[in-house]
Protein backbone atom coordinates (compact mmCIF):
# COMPACT_ATOMS: atom_id res chain seq x y z
CA UNK A 1 0.00 0.00 0.00
CA UNK A 2 1.37 3.45 -0.84
CA UNK A 3 2.29 5.72 2.05
CA UNK A 4 0.79 9.16 2.39
CA UNK A 5 2.53 11.93 0.52
CA UNK A 6 5.82 12.69 2.34
CA UNK A 7 5.01 16.39 2.59
CA UNK A 8 1.65 15.60 4.19
CA UNK A 9 3.32 13.27 6.68
CA UNK A 10 5.89 15.90 7.60
CA UNK A 11 3.20 18.54 8.14
CA UNK A 12 1.12 16.15 10.22
CA UNK A 13 3.98 15.11 12.49
CA UNK A 14 5.21 18.68 12.89
CA UNK A 15 1.71 19.79 13.87
CA UNK A 16 1.27 16.99 16.40
CA UNK A 17 4.60 17.79 18.00
CA UNK A 18 3.77 21.48 18.30
CA UNK A 19 0.25 20.91 19.53
CA UNK A 20 0.72 18.24 22.19
CA UNK A 21 3.91 17.46 24.17
CA UNK A 22 2.68 13.94 24.98
CA UNK A 23 2.08 13.21 21.32
CA UNK A 24 5.45 14.79 20.52
CA UNK A 25 7.12 12.23 22.79
CA UNK A 26 5.16 9.37 21.23
CA UNK A 27 6.03 10.38 17.66
CA UNK A 28 9.72 10.51 18.56
CA UNK A 29 9.60 7.09 20.21
CA UNK A 30 7.75 5.48 17.31
CA UNK A 31 9.71 7.23 14.58
CA UNK A 32 8.71 8.19 11.06
CA UNK A 33 5.06 8.03 10.06
CA UNK A 34 4.42 5.05 7.79
CA UNK A 35 0.65 5.34 7.55
CA UNK A 36 -0.27 3.68 4.24
CA UNK A 37 -3.39 4.07 2.13
CA UNK A 38 -4.79 1.54 -0.34
CA UNK A 39 -7.13 3.46 -2.61
CA UNK A 40 -7.68 0.65 -5.08
CA UNK A 41 -10.62 -1.76 -5.14
CA UNK A 42 -13.19 -0.23 -2.79
CA UNK A 43 -15.82 -2.96 -3.23
CA UNK A 44 -13.13 -5.50 -2.42
CA UNK A 45 -12.13 -3.51 0.66
CA UNK A 46 -15.67 -3.62 2.02
CA UNK A 47 -15.98 -7.31 1.14
CA UNK A 48 -12.82 -8.03 3.12
CA UNK A 49 -14.04 -5.96 6.06
CA UNK A 50 -17.09 -8.22 6.24
CA UNK A 51 -15.09 -11.42 5.88
CA UNK A 52 -12.59 -10.45 8.58
CA UNK A 53 -15.18 -9.75 11.27
CA UNK A 54 -14.91 -11.86 14.45
CA UNK A 55 -12.44 -14.44 13.11
CA UNK A 56 -8.66 -14.63 12.91
CA UNK A 57 -6.86 -12.93 10.07
CA UNK A 58 -5.49 -16.26 8.89
CA UNK A 59 -8.95 -17.83 8.67
CA UNK A 60 -10.41 -14.77 6.95
CA UNK A 61 -7.58 -14.72 4.39
CA UNK A 62 -8.26 -18.37 3.56
CA UNK A 63 -11.97 -17.65 3.08
CA UNK A 64 -11.13 -14.68 0.89
CA UNK A 65 -8.89 -16.85 -1.31
CA UNK A 66 -11.69 -19.38 -1.71
CA UNK A 67 -14.15 -16.59 -2.56
CA UNK A 68 -11.79 -15.32 -5.25
CA UNK A 69 -11.43 -18.84 -6.62
CA UNK A 70 -15.20 -19.19 -6.82
CA UNK A 71 -15.48 -15.86 -8.63
CA UNK A 72 -12.61 -16.76 -10.93
CA UNK A 73 -10.67 -13.56 -10.30
CA UNK A 74 -8.49 -11.91 -7.68
CA UNK A 75 -10.85 -8.97 -7.21
CA UNK A 76 -14.49 -10.10 -7.33
CA UNK A 77 -16.94 -7.48 -8.54
CA UNK A 78 -20.54 -7.12 -7.32
CA UNK A 79 -21.83 -8.99 -10.37
CA UNK A 80 -19.38 -11.83 -9.68
CA UNK A 81 -20.58 -12.23 -6.10
CA UNK A 82 -24.23 -11.99 -7.14
CA UNK A 83 -23.94 -15.10 -9.33
CA UNK A 84 -22.46 -17.28 -6.57
CA UNK A 85 -24.81 -19.73 -4.85
CA UNK A 86 -25.25 -19.60 -1.08
CA UNK A 87 -24.23 -23.25 -0.85
CA UNK A 88 -20.93 -22.51 -2.57
CA UNK A 89 -20.30 -19.54 -0.30
CA UNK A 90 -21.04 -21.68 2.73
CA UNK A 91 -18.61 -24.31 1.45
CA UNK A 92 -15.99 -21.56 1.12
CA UNK A 93 -16.37 -20.85 4.82
CA UNK A 94 -18.78 -17.92 4.99
CA UNK A 95 -21.40 -18.00 7.71
CA UNK A 96 -25.04 -17.45 6.81
CA UNK A 97 -24.83 -14.04 8.46
CA UNK A 98 -21.83 -12.96 6.40
CA UNK A 99 -23.46 -14.21 3.21
CA UNK A 100 -26.44 -11.99 4.05
CA UNK A 101 -24.09 -9.05 4.65
CA UNK A 102 -22.31 -9.65 1.35
CA UNK A 103 -25.63 -9.89 -0.51
CA UNK A 104 -26.76 -6.62 1.07
CA UNK A 105 -23.53 -4.90 0.01
CA UNK A 106 -24.11 -6.04 -3.58
CA UNK A 107 -27.71 -4.77 -3.49
CA UNK A 108 -26.65 -1.37 -2.16
CA UNK A 109 -23.99 -1.02 -4.87
CA UNK A 110 -26.46 -2.00 -7.57
CA UNK A 111 -29.07 0.38 -6.15
CA UNK A 112 -26.76 3.37 -6.40
CA UNK A 113 -24.11 3.26 -3.68
CA UNK A 114 -21.29 4.61 -5.82
CA UNK A 115 -17.99 3.61 -4.32
CA UNK A 116 -16.26 6.06 -6.65
CA UNK A 117 -18.51 8.94 -5.68
CA UNK A 118 -18.12 8.13 -1.99
CA UNK A 119 -14.56 9.49 -2.23
CA UNK A 120 -16.01 12.98 -2.61
CA UNK A 121 -18.37 12.84 0.37
CA UNK A 122 -17.65 14.32 3.79
CA UNK A 123 -16.44 11.92 6.47
CA UNK A 124 -19.84 11.75 8.18
CA UNK A 125 -21.64 11.27 4.86
CA UNK A 126 -19.29 8.38 4.02
CA UNK A 127 -20.05 6.80 7.40
CA UNK A 128 -23.79 7.25 6.85
CA UNK A 129 -23.61 5.71 3.37
CA UNK A 130 -21.54 2.71 4.42
CA UNK A 131 -23.34 1.91 7.66
CA UNK A 132 -26.58 1.60 5.69
CA UNK A 133 -25.15 -1.75 4.55
CA UNK A 134 -25.84 -4.64 6.90
CA UNK A 135 -22.69 -5.78 8.68
CA UNK A 136 -20.83 -2.49 8.26
CA UNK A 137 -20.69 -0.44 11.45
CA UNK A 138 -19.14 2.87 12.32
CA UNK A 139 -15.75 1.35 13.19
CA UNK A 140 -15.49 -0.34 9.79
CA UNK A 141 -16.49 2.90 8.08
CA UNK A 142 -13.85 4.81 10.03
CA UNK A 143 -11.14 2.31 9.09
CA UNK A 144 -12.30 2.69 5.48
CA UNK A 145 -11.93 6.47 5.77
CA UNK A 146 -8.40 6.21 7.16
CA UNK A 147 -6.86 3.33 5.25
CA UNK A 148 -8.80 3.41 1.97
CA UNK A 149 -9.75 7.06 1.43
CA UNK A 150 -6.76 8.57 3.19
CA UNK A 151 -8.83 10.93 5.33
CA UNK A 152 -6.51 12.68 7.77
CA UNK A 153 -8.81 13.78 10.58
CA UNK A 154 -10.63 10.66 11.79
CA UNK A 155 -10.68 9.75 15.48
CA UNK A 156 -12.02 6.18 15.95
CA UNK A 157 -13.32 6.52 19.51
CA UNK A 158 -14.71 2.99 19.47
CA UNK A 159 -11.38 1.36 18.62
CA UNK A 160 -10.01 -0.60 21.58
CA UNK A 161 -6.40 -0.16 20.50
CA UNK A 162 -6.68 3.62 20.32
CA UNK A 163 -8.45 3.71 23.69
CA UNK A 164 -5.92 1.41 25.36
CA UNK A 165 -2.95 3.28 23.94
CA UNK A 166 -4.42 6.63 24.92
CA UNK A 167 -4.93 5.34 28.46
CA UNK A 168 -1.28 4.28 28.69
CA UNK A 169 0.21 7.24 26.84
CA UNK A 170 -1.72 9.84 28.84
CA UNK A 171 -1.52 7.84 32.08
CA UNK A 172 -5.27 7.68 32.60
CA UNK A 173 -6.76 5.55 35.36
CA UNK A 174 -9.29 3.91 33.07
CA UNK A 175 -10.07 3.47 29.41
CA UNK A 176 -11.20 6.88 28.16
CA UNK A 177 -14.76 7.31 26.98
CA UNK A 178 -15.44 9.00 23.62
CA UNK A 179 -16.05 12.44 25.11
CA UNK A 180 -12.72 12.46 26.92
CA UNK A 181 -10.94 11.08 23.87
CA UNK A 182 -12.29 13.91 21.76
CA UNK A 183 -11.11 16.47 24.33
CA UNK A 184 -7.61 15.00 24.42
CA UNK A 185 -7.51 14.79 20.64
CA UNK A 186 -8.79 18.29 19.94
CA UNK A 187 -5.26 19.76 19.54
CA UNK A 188 -4.45 17.07 16.97
CA UNK A 189 -6.88 18.46 14.39
CA UNK A 190 -6.68 18.24 11.39
CA UNK A 191 -4.45 15.15 11.74
CA UNK A 192 -6.28 12.89 14.16
CA UNK A 193 -5.90 9.91 11.80
CA UNK A 194 -2.12 10.26 11.94
CA UNK A 195 -2.22 10.58 15.73
CA UNK A 196 -4.37 7.43 15.90
CA UNK A 197 -1.78 5.62 13.78
CA UNK A 198 0.90 6.63 16.28
CA UNK A 199 -1.26 5.38 19.15
CA UNK A 200 -1.63 1.99 17.42
CA UNK A 201 2.10 1.83 16.83
CA UNK A 202 2.82 2.77 20.43
CA UNK A 203 0.59 -0.02 21.68
CA UNK A 204 2.32 -2.56 19.43
CA UNK A 205 5.72 -1.38 20.62
CA UNK A 206 4.65 -1.76 24.24
CA UNK A 207 3.42 -5.29 23.53
CA UNK A 208 6.86 -6.11 22.13
CA UNK A 209 8.47 -4.67 25.25
CA UNK A 210 10.09 -1.77 23.47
Amino acid sequence: MPALDPAVRRRAVAHLRRADPVMADLTRRVGACRLAVDDGDLFGALTESILYQQITGKAAAAIHRRLCALAGCNRPRPEDVETLADADLRAAGLSRQKIAYLRDLVVHVQDGLSLRRVRHLSDEDVIEALTAVRGIGRWTAEMFLIFRLGRLDVLPTGDYGVRKSMQATYRLRELPKPERMRRIAEPWRPYRSVASWYLWQGLEAAARGE
